[in-house]
């Protein structure tokens, strides 16, 4: 028996020691970028370009000295500290919060007022007779006596730490993946049920396990407070199993859906009551999770797979927390003990609940696969694997994994390499990216910058490459909603598109140029830009000396003759701010506007001109922050 344990241990260390020398292996294998024609550096451009948030100065040479394929496995890892983000990071204390206490600390307005009548603050038998502001200023002087603060300086908190960790991070790839997968199982602070779970959603249920199995990242959403509540499954009820069988069992704790517990065998409901419960069956969640978590919208499936999922997944629900309308439940679970619970078919885990009671134990079929009446909690978590494991999973996740990182219509070829991958690794995430990193069509032509970078992408490049010095990331987050991307408010399930024709049109290129000239001149309070540093303190006599000069340092590894030829005529535009200004009330390209402009000009008296009145302002910066807020704001570093 010793011996039987003994070879089996040594078979299972075998496996797993075999399996870190494949992907050890896998990662060490070279890329296929010189058959694409690209040169080394261009391709640490590359990749650069999909696996952060931008280029830092010098990345390109920190990427070529470590070697391309040792560079992608250290990210892919993600394991270097984090000290800077840290550091900036010190004074958000809401991010290290439980669920619990965000809601005891962060209440929201009705339970503000309860607590305070509870509290003696307010009286409720007065409240009719006080008008709206003297309400709301007891409610305000009660908070500040209790310490309680608003929800708002949490959604703060949440904004600046997206911000600091894609500017700072160091594991980029994995912040890269953050702002992935927290899209693609999308919940927003639009819908307040589930607002103030979304920090600990995105920090315990997202970041930990952006390159993990793809099941373990499903059914961490699954069974989050904020995924519960945002598509309501936390109030989707069955009917619930044969009263029969239910009146033969010893008393059991039920839980109502007012949260009353009772451990008396229930009794027959009437018919009425029966359809009561059988409305109670919500299928949004049932529907997402097939439609844009897993198998996608032809993915194969259909409506009567849609309900028969919902009535598998009835009885997921969240564990109360401390809100004022569920303590006496969550003191009555307490009293009745996990033991108890458990032997009564309950699951807890953390913020999350099955309660039996709520679950339709009735026989259910999904894609053809049978579950049995009487199933429990169980019943959800094979659904789950089932959906997790499927072909058409396999092929969407790859799909949107490549329209991420490659590009917005990928080659077939290449999605069925990465879906191939996904199915005989069981959803490995990490071996699915390493397939699509290693495969020719990520390194081809049409692959290069064929991406364009959404508002936060966008000012977050710029903030890296420029190496801002962000002290509050307010100012900045007030110009990425400005461009047209508000963080974490993304009201439909679908999360923000990934495609490039939903970001870019004449307003946004506007604000997008407004954006590189106002980041420049130091125009974004809490943000501050060196620069010279950027070249060293070498000044350039022109502006037309520094065009080429900090394009290329902003924009490495390209062919810049063509924006240099374009953006060349614009540099030295007198008084640049005024025309963008104009080109906004015109609604107009602000690019063209600019370079019209010189066409109807004497080319050559405007660049005496210009030169004559340029050096003498690079003293205070004015014209460099001119022509490097031009660059930024140019339509090539807009491409990723």
């Amino acid at each position: 028996m010793k011996i039987k344990f003994f070879n089996i241990t040594l078979t299972t260390v075998a496996l797993t020691l075999l399996s870190s020398f494949s992907f050890h292996a896998a990662t060490n294998s070279k890329f296929p970028y010189r058959e694409a024609g690209l040169t080394e550096r261009q391709a640490a451009a590359h990749l650069i370009s999909r696996f952060t948030f931008g280029a830092t100065p010098g990345q390109v040479d920190e990427v070529v000295s470590m070697g391309l394929e040792k560079w992608f496995a250290r990210e892919l890892k993600g394991e270097m500290e984090e000290n800077e983000v840290n550091e900036h990071l010190k004074n958000y204390d809401a991010l290290t919060l439980t669920n619990a206490q965000v809601v005891m600390q962060f209440p929201r307005g009705p339970l503000v007022q309860k607590m305070a009548i509870a509290d003696g603050a307010l009286n409720k038998d007065s409240l009719s007779k006080l008008d709206k502001p003297e309400i709301k200023a007891r409610l305000k002087e009660y908070k500040k006596q209790k310490g309680l603060r608003d929800e708002k300086e949490l959604f703060t908190q949440l904004i600046g730490q997206k911000i600091m960790r894609a500017v700072y991070g160091k594991n980029q790839l994995h912040e890269v993946l953050t702002d992935f997968w927290f899209n693609h199982f999308n919940v927003s602070i639009t819908k307040g049920q589930c607002a103030q779970f979304i920090p600990a959603y995105e920090r315990d249920v997202i970041r930990p396990n952006v390159t993990s199995n793809f099941f373990d990242l499903l059914i961490a959403t699954a069974q989050s407070p904020a995924m519960l509540l945002y598509l309501d499954n936390a109030s989707s009820m069955g009917e619930p199993e044969n009263i029969e069988a239910r009146a033969n069992r010893q008393p059991r704790v039920r839980v109502t859906r007012r949260g009353i517990i009772q451990r008396m065998p229930v009794p027959n409901r009437p018919p009425q009551q029966k359809k009561r419960n059988a409305q109670g069956l919500n299928e949004n969640y049932a529907r997402e999770i097939m439609e844009l978590h897993t198998l996608g919208v032809d993915g194969g499936y259909t409506q009567q797979d849609v309900t028969e999922a919902a009535r598998v997944l009835t009885g997921w629900t969240v564990y109360p927390l401390k809100d004022g309308n569920f303590e006496n439940l969550r003191k009555k679970l307490d009293e009745v003990g996990e033991n108890r619970l458990t032997s009564q078919g309950f699951v807890h885990k953390g913020d999350f609940l099955f309660v039996p009671n709520r679950h339709d134990a009735k026989e259910k079929n999904v894609l053809g696969k049978k579950f049995s009446a009487g199933g429990g909690y169980q019943d959800g978590v094979e659904l789950l694997k089932m959906l997790a494991t499927h072909p058409s999973t396999a092929k969407f996740i790859s799909t949107k994994l490549a329209v991420r990182f490659v590009s917005d219509n990928p080659p077939a070829s290449l999605v069925e390499k990465m879906a191939d991958t996904f199915l005989k690794h069981h959803g490995d995430i990490k071996k699915v990216l390493m397939t699509m990193v290693s495969a020719p069509e990520f390194w081809s032509a049409e692959a290069l910058r064929s991406k364009t970078k959404s508002p936060f992408e966008y000012a977050v490049s710029a903030a890296r490459v420029l190496n801002a010095d962000i002290a509050n990331p307010a100012p900045f987050n007030q110009w990425i909603t400005r461009m047209g991307q508000q963080l974490y408010s993304y009201a439909a399930p679908t999360g923000f598109p990934d495609r490039g024709q939903y970001w870019i049109n004449t307003g946004s290129l506007l604000n997008r140029m407004n954006f590189g000239l106002a980041i420049t001149s130091g125009r974004i309070n809490g943000v501050k830009i060196d620069l010279a540093n950027l070249n060293n303190h070498h000044e350039p006599e022109s502006a037309e000396a520094a065009l080429p000069v900090y394009a290329k340092l902003i924009l490495p590894e390209r062919d810049l003759e063509p924006t240099l030829k374009r953006l060349m005529p614009i540099v030295a535009t007198p008084d640049v701010y005024g025309k963008v200004d104009k080109a906004a009330i015109h609604n107009t390209n602000v690019v063209d506007t600019l370079y019209a402009h010189h066409k109807l000009t004497n080319r050559k008296k405007q660049v005496e001109k210009n030169q004559q009145n340029t050096h003498s302002q690079f003293g205070d910066n004015t014209m460099l922050a001119q022509v490097v807020g031009i660059i930024i704001g140019s339509p090539e570093f807009q491409r990723r």
